[in-house]
């Protein structure tokens, strides 16, 4: 490794940005910046490698050292904030044929450049606004977003680089906490995105524009049935750019969310499902034309209880299920994602990411504990079958055509251990994952004959 890229290691050992809050960082406090400021910056460094690959292409064995430096500031000027972010994502390392993509490289980008107006503030201060009469936000630019369950909307926190988008969004919030948020946007299209570009970390600007839209409103309402009331209309329109054949997908996703935070002592819950329905094509290719009518779901429930005293462990059982396609003619039953985020609930990304909500059942149960104030613990187990066993099985890509080789593909085991090594500075982020493969990831024509696959990851993460 070059000396450039051991200090760029250093430099990049955890940068995850966050939305201002009251408090000011360590950064911020060096700088002597005014309560009207807010200034972060996080550095990661992460070395993760997978040996047995479960996908159809790429290496059998990866390993891949990845940075994420990133520097956010944002100015308060009473009733206008001006902010702005920079988020470089590389990586080294990894061999030739890696499947490495624009998850793991998108460097020196402004992923964030905005104009907010706060509307109705009855104010206690710079970042820390009341709630008396309610209060919102109108921001104008390019911003990141984090929507409900983040299963559909997320800024990526695990993957290396993140979703972001340009437009305007409407945020307003009343008094007894209900909220609604509206917001058009156009996406960012990660740049680089040609293989040989990736590998050089070349630096290329994303690009936007009305060839990929997305609009809609999320609303909450607490106190209702126990807990959060959540309700959504999303909707994505895409169409093929002459330099970029695309599946033309208009899709509008509705969803309903009831959920309850985890408290001690107490039982929580989490139940979610979405309908998706429109127009799209089943694939890229430049010959195929034809707009399917599309007929998608998703399905998420949890209940967790949390012990009192000790670890104060929770324990969850979970079940997650989402359509897949069967190919039937004039149909389209794969459920789209659009800019949701998984690691949460189906295990690391990065070089592995083997699950994903499309074409799965699977039900598990995890265990989180936190032995003291500097560690926390976290375990899951899985079993995962095809929702339909003629499409490519969740995020394998892993398909029988002729569903001969079952609909049940195996189990997923995983672990992680988070460490301050510095209280809220310097911190280890230590998981692996293993996948126990059966049935349709041994027997499909596309799957590779080779063992059961091993994932482990660590990350040392700098929050200043």
């Amino acid at each position: 490794m070059t000396n450039r890229v051991i200090l760029s290691a250093l430099a990049a050992a955890g940068l995850t940005a966050s939305p201002a809050v009251a408090k000011q960082g360590p950064l911020a406090q060096a700088l002597g910046a005014s309560d009207d400021w807010q200034v972060s910056a996080s550095l990661r460094v992460r070395l993760d490698g997978i040996d047995n690959q479960f996908r159809p292409t790429g290496p059998d064995a990866d390993s891949m050292i990845s940075l994420r430096t990133d520097v956010l500031a944002e100015y308060d000027a009473g009733p206008v904030r001006i902010g702005g972010e920079v988020q470089d994502s590389r990586a080294y390392m990894q061999v030739s044929a890696s499947t490495a993509g624009t998850g793991a490289v998108n460097t020196f980008e402004p992923v964030q450049a905005f104009v907010r107006f706060e509307l109705g503030d009855s104010g206690t201060g710079a970042f820390g606004k009341g709630t008396k009469r309610g209060h919102g936000l109108v921001t104008l630019g390019r911003f990141t977003m984090d929507l409900g369950s983040r299963r559909l909307v997320a800024r990526n926190r695990f993957r290396n680089t993140t979703n972001a988008f340009t437009g305007v969004q409407s945020d307003w919030t009343t008094a007894n906490g209900a909220r609604l948020i509206g917001f058009w946007t156009m996406p960012q299209v990660r740049l680089p995105d040609a293989a040989a570009d990736i590998a050089d970390n070349k630096v290329k600007f994303d690009r936007e524009s009305d060839d990929l839209q997305f609009a809609g409103i999320d609303a909450t309402l607490p106190k209702v049935l126990g807990g959060t009331v959540e309700g959504y209309a999303f909707h994505l329109f895409e169409r093929d750019r002459p330099d970029l054949a695309t599946r033309n997908r208009r899709l509008w996703t509705v969803g309903a969310r009831l959920f309850a935070k985890p408290a001690v002592g107490k039982i929580d819950h989490d139940l979610e499902a979405a309908w998706q329905f429109g127009k799209a094509r089943r694939s890229t290719g430049g010959a195929d034309l034809t707009d399917l009518d599309v007929s998608a779901w998703l399905v998420h429930a949890e209940a967790g209880y949390t012990l009192a005293g000790g670890w104060t462990p929770r324990l969850s059982a979970v079940f997650d299920a989402a359509s897949g396609d069967s190919g039937r003619a004039g149909h389209y039953r794969r459920f789209d994602t659009l800019f949701g985020a998984r690691r949460s609930e189906f295990g690391p990304t990065s070089l592995y990411g083997a699950l994903g909500r499309a074409n799965i059942v699977s039900p598990g149960l995890r265990v989180e504990a936190v032995p003291g104030k500097r560690v926390d613990l976290m375990a899951m187990a899985r079993a995962a079958w095809a929702e339909n066993a003629h499409d490519a099985f969740a995020s394998t890509a892993v398909k029988d055509a002729k569903g001969e080789s079952g609909r049940f593909a195996g189990y997923q085991l995983e672990g992680r251990v988070r460490y301050w090594l510095v209280p809220g500075l310097l911190q280890i982020d230590t998981g692996a994952a293993l996948l126990l493969k059966h049935g349709l990831l041994r027997d499909a024509p596309n799957a590779l004959a080779n063992g059961n696959t091993a994932y482990g990851y660590v990350d040392l993460n700098l929050t200043l």
